[in-house]
Protein backbone atom coordinates (compact mmCIF):
# COMPACT_ATOMS: atom_id res chain seq x y z
CA UNK A 1 0.00 0.00 0.00
CA UNK A 2 1.65 3.21 -1.14
CA UNK A 3 0.86 6.81 -0.26
CA UNK A 4 2.01 10.32 -0.99
CA UNK A 5 3.19 13.01 1.44
CA UNK A 6 1.30 16.27 1.82
CA UNK A 7 4.17 18.07 0.11
CA UNK A 8 3.11 16.20 -3.03
CA UNK A 9 -0.63 16.08 -2.32
CA UNK A 10 -0.97 19.87 -2.38
CA UNK A 11 -0.03 19.80 -6.07
CA UNK A 12 -3.22 17.82 -6.73
CA UNK A 13 -5.56 20.22 -4.92
CA UNK A 14 -8.57 21.13 -7.08
CA UNK A 15 -9.25 24.60 -5.68
CA UNK A 16 -7.28 27.46 -4.08
CA UNK A 17 -8.85 27.00 -0.62
CA UNK A 18 -7.95 23.32 -0.42
CA UNK A 19 -4.45 24.08 -1.72
CA UNK A 20 -3.96 26.74 0.96
CA UNK A 21 -5.05 24.39 3.76
CA UNK A 22 -2.90 21.47 2.57
CA UNK A 23 0.00 23.86 2.02
CA UNK A 24 -0.22 25.03 5.64
CA UNK A 25 -0.41 21.44 6.89
CA UNK A 26 2.67 20.54 4.85
CA UNK A 27 4.67 23.40 6.42
CA UNK A 28 5.34 21.09 9.36
CA UNK A 29 8.74 19.46 8.95
CA UNK A 30 7.23 16.19 10.16
CA UNK A 31 3.69 16.39 8.83
CA UNK A 32 4.83 17.34 5.34
CA UNK A 33 6.92 14.18 4.91
CA UNK A 34 4.51 11.53 6.27
CA UNK A 35 2.93 9.60 3.37
CA UNK A 36 -0.82 8.96 3.43
CA UNK A 37 -2.34 5.95 1.73
CA UNK A 38 -6.01 5.77 0.74
CA UNK A 39 -8.02 3.04 2.50
CA UNK A 40 -11.61 1.97 2.01
CA UNK A 41 -13.99 1.62 4.91
CA UNK A 42 -13.23 2.58 8.49
CA UNK A 43 -9.61 1.44 8.74
CA UNK A 44 -7.23 -1.43 8.04
CA UNK A 45 -6.48 -4.89 9.42
CA UNK A 46 -2.98 -6.26 8.89
CA UNK A 47 -0.25 -8.57 10.13
CA UNK A 48 2.79 -6.76 11.55
CA UNK A 49 6.15 -8.52 11.31
CA UNK A 50 8.06 -8.12 14.57
CA UNK A 51 10.67 -10.86 14.23
CA UNK A 52 12.13 -12.71 11.25
CA UNK A 53 11.90 -16.54 11.08
CA UNK A 54 15.05 -18.46 11.94
CA UNK A 55 17.21 -20.32 9.42
CA UNK A 56 20.00 -22.91 9.78
CA UNK A 57 22.31 -25.16 7.83
CA UNK A 58 21.50 -28.89 7.59
CA UNK A 59 23.44 -32.05 6.90
CA UNK A 60 22.85 -34.60 4.15
CA UNK A 61 19.59 -36.51 4.56
CA UNK A 62 18.50 -34.21 7.36
CA UNK A 63 15.35 -32.10 7.33
CA UNK A 64 15.27 -28.37 7.69
CA UNK A 65 14.08 -27.16 11.08
CA UNK A 66 10.67 -25.55 11.22
CA UNK A 67 10.78 -21.88 12.15
CA UNK A 68 8.24 -19.09 12.16
CA UNK A 69 8.52 -15.34 12.27
CA UNK A 70 6.78 -13.32 14.94
CA UNK A 71 3.67 -11.80 13.38
CA UNK A 72 1.13 -9.78 15.34
CA UNK A 73 -2.40 -9.13 14.12
CA UNK A 74 -3.17 -5.42 14.29
CA UNK A 75 -5.91 -3.04 13.22
CA UNK A 76 -6.05 0.71 12.87
CA UNK A 77 -9.29 2.67 12.82
CA UNK A 78 -9.52 5.99 11.00
CA UNK A 79 -9.89 8.92 13.40
CA UNK A 80 -11.99 11.98 12.68
CA UNK A 81 -9.72 15.01 12.55
CA UNK A 82 -10.51 18.59 11.57
CA UNK A 83 -12.26 21.68 12.79
CA UNK A 84 -14.74 24.48 12.23
CA UNK A 85 -12.89 27.62 11.16
CA UNK A 86 -15.07 30.64 11.98
CA UNK A 87 -14.28 34.25 11.13
CA UNK A 88 -16.52 37.11 12.26
CA UNK A 89 -18.33 38.84 9.42
CA UNK A 90 -17.21 42.21 10.79
CA UNK A 91 -13.58 41.25 10.21
CA UNK A 92 -14.36 40.46 6.58
CA UNK A 93 -16.43 43.64 6.12
CA UNK A 94 -13.79 45.91 7.65
CA UNK A 95 -10.57 44.20 6.56
CA UNK A 96 -11.50 42.21 3.46
CA UNK A 97 -11.41 38.54 2.46
CA UNK A 98 -7.66 38.38 2.96
CA UNK A 99 -8.27 38.81 6.69
CA UNK A 100 -10.58 35.79 6.64
CA UNK A 101 -7.88 33.78 4.87
CA UNK A 102 -5.30 34.78 7.49
CA UNK A 103 -7.57 33.80 10.41
CA UNK A 104 -8.47 30.51 8.70
CA UNK A 105 -4.83 29.56 8.11
CA UNK A 106 -4.02 30.38 11.74
CA UNK A 107 -6.60 27.75 12.80
CA UNK A 108 -5.18 25.30 10.27
CA UNK A 109 -1.71 25.86 11.74
CA UNK A 110 -3.09 24.97 15.17
CA UNK A 111 -4.57 21.77 13.72
CA UNK A 112 -1.23 20.88 12.16
CA UNK A 113 0.66 21.44 15.43
CA UNK A 114 -1.78 19.22 17.35
CA UNK A 115 -1.61 16.49 14.69
CA UNK A 116 2.18 16.40 15.03
CA UNK A 117 1.78 16.13 18.79
CA UNK A 118 -0.60 13.20 18.31
CA UNK A 119 1.89 11.52 15.96
CA UNK A 120 4.35 11.45 18.88
CA UNK A 121 2.23 11.51 22.04
CA UNK A 122 -1.23 10.26 21.02
CA UNK A 123 -2.76 7.81 23.51
CA UNK A 124 -6.16 6.30 22.75
CA UNK A 125 -6.42 4.87 26.28
CA UNK A 126 -6.74 8.40 27.68
CA UNK A 127 -8.48 9.94 24.66
CA UNK A 128 -10.25 7.41 22.41
CA UNK A 129 -10.77 10.09 19.74
CA UNK A 130 -7.06 10.07 18.78
CA UNK A 131 -4.76 7.43 17.32
CA UNK A 132 -1.80 6.06 19.28
CA UNK A 133 1.48 7.88 18.63
CA UNK A 134 5.03 6.56 18.50
CA UNK A 135 5.55 6.88 22.26
CA UNK A 136 2.61 4.58 23.00
CA UNK A 137 3.49 2.10 20.24
CA UNK A 138 7.16 1.58 21.11
CA UNK A 139 7.13 -0.36 24.35
CA UNK A 140 9.91 0.13 26.92
CA UNK A 141 10.27 -3.67 27.03
CA UNK A 142 10.49 -4.12 23.26
CA UNK A 143 13.47 -4.46 20.96
CA UNK A 144 12.86 -1.04 19.37
CA UNK A 145 13.32 0.83 22.67
CA UNK A 146 16.81 2.07 23.52
CA UNK A 147 17.57 3.53 26.96
CA UNK A 148 20.06 6.38 26.75
CA UNK A 149 20.66 5.63 30.44
CA UNK A 150 18.43 3.87 32.94
CA UNK A 151 18.10 6.95 35.14
CA UNK A 152 18.55 9.39 32.26
CA UNK A 153 21.68 11.23 31.16
CA UNK A 154 23.12 13.56 28.54
CA UNK A 155 22.63 12.28 25.01
CA UNK A 156 25.21 9.62 24.15
CA UNK A 157 26.22 9.45 20.49
CA UNK A 158 26.90 5.74 20.96
CA UNK A 159 23.28 5.28 22.02
CA UNK A 160 22.08 7.43 19.11
CA UNK A 161 24.01 5.12 16.79
CA UNK A 162 22.31 2.18 18.51
CA UNK A 163 18.92 3.75 17.80
CA UNK A 164 19.82 3.94 14.10
CA UNK A 165 20.86 0.29 14.21
CA UNK A 166 17.60 -1.04 15.69
CA UNK A 167 15.65 0.32 12.71
CA UNK A 168 16.41 -2.59 10.40
CA UNK A 169 14.45 -1.89 7.24
CA UNK A 170 15.71 -0.48 3.94
CA UNK A 171 14.90 3.13 3.15
CA UNK A 172 15.72 6.65 4.21
CA UNK A 173 15.84 7.06 7.98
CA UNK A 174 14.54 10.15 9.79
CA UNK A 175 15.41 11.25 13.32
CA UNK A 176 12.50 13.04 14.99
CA UNK A 177 13.54 15.24 17.91
CA UNK A 178 12.89 18.58 19.56
CA UNK A 179 14.58 21.76 18.41
CA UNK A 180 16.43 21.81 21.74
CA UNK A 181 17.80 18.29 21.16
CA UNK A 182 18.86 19.28 17.65
CA UNK A 183 20.74 22.27 19.09
CA UNK A 184 22.56 19.97 21.51
CA UNK A 185 23.53 17.69 18.63
CA UNK A 186 24.66 20.63 16.50
CA UNK A 187 26.79 21.96 19.38
CA UNK A 188 28.40 18.52 19.70
CA UNK A 189 29.34 18.61 16.02
CA UNK A 190 31.40 21.74 16.72
CA UNK A 191 33.26 20.14 19.63
CA UNK A 192 36.66 18.63 18.84
CA UNK A 193 36.28 16.23 21.78
CA UNK A 194 32.84 14.88 20.87
CA UNK A 195 32.18 15.28 17.16
CA UNK A 196 28.71 14.40 15.98
CA UNK A 197 29.06 14.26 12.20
CA UNK A 198 26.30 16.74 11.37
CA UNK A 199 26.01 17.76 7.74
CA UNK A 200 23.30 19.32 5.60
CA UNK A 201 21.71 17.77 2.51
CA UNK A 202 18.63 18.31 0.38
CA UNK A 203 15.84 15.82 0.77
CA UNK A 204 13.64 14.62 -2.11
CA UNK A 205 11.52 17.77 -1.81
CA UNK A 206 14.46 20.16 -2.03
CA UNK A 207 14.42 21.07 1.67
CA UNK A 208 17.85 21.54 3.23
CA UNK A 209 17.87 19.38 6.34
CA UNK A 210 20.49 18.48 8.92
CA UNK A 211 21.70 14.89 8.84
CA UNK A 212 23.31 12.58 11.36
CA UNK A 213 24.58 9.14 10.44
CA UNK A 214 22.82 9.26 7.07
CA UNK A 215 19.45 10.08 8.69
CA UNK A 216 17.61 13.34 8.07
CA UNK A 217 16.68 15.27 11.22
CA UNK A 218 13.03 16.33 11.50
CA UNK A 219 12.60 18.78 14.40
CA UNK A 220 9.19 19.23 16.04
CA UNK A 221 8.34 22.33 18.02
CA UNK A 222 5.18 23.22 19.95
CA UNK A 223 1.55 22.18 20.08
CA UNK A 224 -1.24 24.75 19.67
CA UNK A 225 -1.10 25.58 23.40
CA UNK A 226 2.57 26.53 23.22
CA UNK A 227 3.83 23.38 24.96
CA UNK A 228 6.92 21.64 23.61
CA UNK A 229 5.87 18.37 21.96
CA UNK A 230 9.17 16.72 22.85
CA UNK A 231 10.20 18.90 25.77
CA UNK A 232 12.37 17.74 28.63
CA UNK A 233 9.35 16.58 30.58
CA UNK A 234 9.42 12.77 30.24
CA UNK A 235 10.31 10.21 32.89
CA UNK A 236 13.60 8.33 32.67
CA UNK A 237 13.46 4.70 31.46
CA UNK A 238 13.48 3.51 35.09
CA UNK A 239 10.61 5.86 35.91
CA UNK A 240 12.62 8.39 37.89
CA UNK A 241 12.52 12.13 37.31
CA UNK A 242 10.57 14.05 34.69
CA UNK A 243 13.30 16.10 32.98
CA UNK A 244 14.09 13.97 29.95
CA UNK A 245 13.17 13.73 26.29
CA UNK A 246 13.24 11.14 23.50
CA UNK A 247 14.50 10.89 19.93
CA UNK A 248 12.68 8.68 17.41
CA UNK A 249 14.02 7.02 14.29
CA UNK A 250 11.53 6.21 11.52
CA UNK A 251 11.52 4.87 7.97
CA UNK A 252 8.43 6.07 6.13
CA UNK A 253 6.79 4.06 3.37
CA UNK A 254 3.81 1.98 2.38
CA UNK A 255 5.27 -1.15 4.02
CA UNK A 256 6.91 0.59 6.97
CA UNK A 257 5.48 3.62 8.80
CA UNK A 258 2.68 5.44 6.99
CA UNK A 259 -0.42 7.48 7.47
CA UNK A 260 -3.76 6.28 6.16
CA UNK A 261 -6.76 8.33 5.11
CA UNK A 262 -10.37 7.69 4.22
CA UNK A 263 -12.78 9.34 1.84
CA UNK A 264 -14.95 12.37 2.64
CA UNK A 265 -17.98 12.45 0.33
CA UNK A 266 -16.23 10.02 -2.01
CA UNK A 267 -12.95 11.98 -2.21
CA UNK A 268 -9.83 10.76 -0.38
CA UNK A 269 -7.74 13.17 1.63
CA UNK A 270 -8.37 16.52 3.31
CA UNK A 271 -11.82 17.96 2.68
CA UNK A 272 -12.13 21.76 2.86
CA UNK A 273 -15.62 23.28 2.47
CA UNK A 274 -16.66 26.93 2.59
CA UNK A 275 -20.08 26.91 4.28
CA UNK A 276 -20.56 30.65 3.93
CA UNK A 277 -22.23 32.82 6.57
CA UNK A 278 -24.17 30.96 9.25
CA UNK A 279 -27.86 31.76 9.70
CA UNK A 280 -27.73 31.96 13.50
CA UNK A 281 -24.36 33.67 13.93
CA UNK A 282 -22.55 36.51 12.07
CA UNK A 283 -19.55 34.38 11.09
CA UNK A 284 -18.23 32.82 7.92
CA UNK A 285 -17.44 29.12 8.45
CA UNK A 286 -14.92 26.86 6.75
CA UNK A 287 -15.06 23.17 7.65
CA UNK A 288 -12.01 20.89 7.49
CA UNK A 289 -12.53 17.12 7.69
CA UNK A 290 -9.77 14.53 7.45
CA UNK A 291 -10.25 10.87 8.40
CA UNK A 292 -6.75 9.59 9.14
CA UNK A 293 -4.57 7.47 11.35
CA UNK A 294 -1.06 6.04 11.71
CA UNK A 295 0.09 2.52 10.82
CA UNK A 296 3.38 0.76 11.56
CA UNK A 297 3.29 -2.18 9.17
CA UNK A 298 6.80 -3.32 10.06
CA UNK A 299 7.66 -3.24 13.75
CA UNK A 300 11.35 -2.75 12.93
CA UNK A 301 10.67 0.48 10.99
CA UNK A 302 10.58 2.72 14.08
CA UNK A 303 12.62 3.04 17.26
CA UNK A 304 12.84 5.26 20.33
CA UNK A 305 15.83 6.53 22.32
CA UNK A 306 14.58 7.65 25.75
CA UNK A 307 16.10 9.23 28.85
CA UNK A 308 17.92 12.22 27.31
CA UNK A 309 18.62 15.16 29.60
CA UNK A 310 19.21 18.79 28.65
CA UNK A 311 22.99 18.60 28.90
CA UNK A 312 26.09 18.59 26.74
CA UNK A 313 26.24 15.59 24.42
CA UNK A 314 28.78 12.85 25.20
CA UNK A 315 30.53 10.38 22.95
Amino acid sequence: MSGIPLLEAKKLAQDPLTFAVIDEFSEGMLMGIVPFADVMGTGVHYNRLDKLPGVAFRGYNESHENSYGSVKQESEALKLFGGELDVDRAIVDLQGNQARAAHTLAKVKALRMDWEKTFIKGDSSTNPRVFDGLQKRISATGTQFVANASAGAALSLNKLDELLDVVKVPGQKYLIMSLAAQRLLTAASRSTTVGGFINFEQDQFGRKLAMYGGAFILPVDEDSDGNQILGFSEAAPNGSGTTFTSIYCVVFGGSEVTGIQGAVNGEYGISVRDLGELDNQPVFRTRVDWYNSLVIYNGRAAGRLAGISNATVTA
